[in-house]
């Protein structure tokens, strides 16, 4: 917005829409597909997944799968690869690691003997 004294109604409410969205660590929510990513990298993964489906790489992938860790403790993974030789690898896309995460990948790893694989 420039410095004008007075906003237009139009002018106010983008500032209102905008207000409070930027990320704590930089991320930009990223729209594709119609899916909304929590970062421009996550987004970026997530049109390589596509390449990869496309060209016979990988069998297929799901996008932000939930897993129970506890009861009212939950992890979001960002994405499940599911490989042509019928495994599948957890991926984590991250640009920072919060305390919340490190502690939720330990419970994951403990409780479902699987690795997440950060990227």
């Amino acid at each position: 917005m420039n410095n004008q004294e007075h906003w237009s109604l139009e002018q106010y409410k983008e500032y209102q829409k905008n207000k409070g969205k930027k990320s704590k660590y930089g991320a930009k929510k990223t729209n594709v597909d119609g899916h909304t990513f929590d970062s421009q990298k996550e987004a970026e993964f997530y049109n390589e997944l596509k390449l990869r489906l496309k060209a016979g790489e990988i069998a297929g992938f799901c996008l932000q799968p939930i897993f129970v860790l506890a009861p009212n403790l939950k992890y979001k993974a960002d994405f499940i690869v599911f490989n042509n030789n019928g495994s599948f690898e957890i991926i984590d896309v991250k640009g920072f690691k919060t305390k919340e995460y490190i502690a939720k990948k330990k419970v994951f790893e403990d409780k479902y003997k699987l690795k997440i694989k950060e990227v």
